[in-house]
C-alpha cells in the first residue's frame, strides 16, 4: 500500500519528507561518483565511490538530480505539449506522461526490465528507490503505453498500468540542458553540425513489459512517436541501440552483419567514442552467415533497418546497463513508405 501511494503523494509533500527521498539526501547517497551518473553524456561505472564533497550541493548539480528522482520536469518540457492521448488499440492507450507519478511509473518500469529482468547494475539510490533515473528524465518526453485492463486504485482512483516507455529528447531542448545523452557514447557533433536547419529527436530507454512484447504494444510506441514527429516537425531520429551482453566477441556476427549489410552513408554516419569503443567488423565477409547473423540482431534493432534506419561506426560497450550499443540514425526522409501508409502520413491509424 506504502508503495501504491507514493507516486500520488511525492508532489504534495515537502522535500526531504518521504523515505526514499530523505534517504538519496544523505551524503552518502550524494557522492560525485553518483552525481556523476545523474549529469548528461557520463556514465556511473566509470568510477568507483568517493568520499563526499560539499560542492556536490551546488545548485547547477543538485536540482538536476532532485528532479530526476521525483519525476519533475522543467518548465520547458511541460509546454507546447499538445493531445494528452495519441492512440489506442483496445484497452491500451499511448500517451505522454504528465504529472511527475507519470514520469515516476515509467521509471519503475524500466527498474524492472533493464536491472530486475536484463543484467544493468544500479546505482545505491536507484536500488533503493526501484526506478531507473538519471538528469535526463528532468527535460524529456516520457510516452507511455497504459493498459486499462489492469489497474490499481491509488486515494480511489483507478490508475492503468504502464508496460511500455520511450523517453524522447528535443535538440532545441537538449541544446539548453547539456546535451543529448547518446553524446556520452557517439560523437555526434559533426552530424548534427552536417545538418544545421534539421531537427533532431533522440529516443531512448525504450522497455517494454515482457508479458506486453507483441506486436500491438510496440506499433502502439511507435504510433505515439509518428505523431509526436509529426505535431514538432521532426527531420530525423536517433539514439542507441543495444545487444545484450558486453563481450563484442561474443557478439561478433550480429556486430559484423551490421558493419557489413546496414546502412552507412557518410551524410549520417558518427563515430563511436573512443574510450569505450568496439570495432564491428569482426568476421570477414566472406565467412558470415548473413541469415543467422540477423536472426541473432535484436527486435528493435531490426525494426530500425526495416524503417531505413543508418547505421554509425563502431560499437560502445556500456557496463553499467550489461549492453553493447550502436549508433541508429533515422531520417524521416528516409522511412520506408510502407510504414507510412501503414500509420498514415499524420498518425491517423490508432487515432483516439
Amino acid at each position: 500500500m506504502t508503495e501504491m501511494l507514493a507516486d500520488a503523494n511525492v508532489e504534495a509533500r515537502p522535500a526531504g519528507g518521504h523515505p526514499a527521498l530523505r534517504a538519496l539526501l544523505k551524503p552518502r547517497f550524494l557522492a560525485p561518483a553518483l552525481l556523476k551518473s545523474l549529469t548528461p553524456g557520463s556514465r556511473a561505472s566509470e568510477s568507483g565511490p568517493l568520499p563526499f564533497l560539499p560542492t556536490a550541493f551546488a545548485p547547477s548539480r543538485f536540482m538536476p538530480a532532485l528532479r530526476s528522482y521525483s519525476g519533475l520536469r522543467h518548465r520547458e518540457s511541460r509546454s507546447d505539449r499538445g493531445p494528452q492521448t495519441l492512440g489506442r488499440i483496445g484497452p491500451l492507450e499511448v500517451r505522454l506522461a504528465v504529472t511527475a507519478a507519470d514520469v515516476r511509473r515509467a521509471q519503475r518500469l524500466r527498474y524492472e526490465v533493464f536491472y530486475e529482468e536484463m543484467s544493468a547494475a544500479p546505482a545505491a539510490a536507484m536500488r533503493l528507490a526501484r526506478r531507473d533515473f538519471d538528469a535526463f528524465d528532468g527535460f524529456c518526453d516520457h510516452l507511455l503505453v497504459l493498459d486499462h485492463d489492469s489497474c490499481r486504485m491509488v486515494r480511489g482512483k483507478r490508475v492503468p498500468r504502464v508496460v511500455g516507455t520511450y523517453r524522447l529528447l528535443r535538440q532545441e531542448i537538449a541544446a539548453r540542458h547539456g546535451g543529448f545523452y547518446t553524446a556520452g557514447e557517439f560523437d555526434i557533433a559533426p552530424l548534427l553540425a552536417r545538418h544545421p536547419h534539421r531537427r533532431f529527436l533522440e529516443l531512448g530507454r525504450s522497455c517494454v513489459l515482457s508479458s506486453y512484447r507483441n506486436k500491438r504494444t510496440v506499433e502502439l510506441l511507435w504510433h505515439g512517436i509518428w505523431a509526436y514527429v509529426r505535431r514538432h516537425g521532426i527531420d530525423v531520429m536517433f539514439g542507441c541501440a543495444s545487444l545484450e551482453g558486453t563481450d563484442p566477441d561474443s557478439l561478433a556476427r550480429p556486430l559484423a552483419f551490421l558493419h557489413h549489410f546496414a546502412p552507412v552513408d557518410p551524410e549520417w554516419s558518427a563515430d563511436a567514442l573512443p574510450r569505450h569503443a568496439a570495432a564491428m567488423d569482426r568476421l570477414p565477409v566472406e565467412g558470415l552467415d548473413a541469415k543467422a547473423a540477423l536472426n541473432e540482431l535484436p527486435p528493435l534493432i531490426k525494426g530500425y533497418l526495416r524503417l531505413g534506419a543508418q547505421i554509425g561506426r563502431g560499437a560502445v560497450i556500456d557496463r553499467q546497463f550489461g549492453t553493447t550499443d550502436v549508433l541508429i540514425v533515422l531520417p524521416v526522409e528516409r522511412i520506408n513508405p510502407r510504414y507510412l501508409d501503414h500509420f498514415g502520413v499524420n498518425g491517423e491509424r490508432h487515432a483516439a
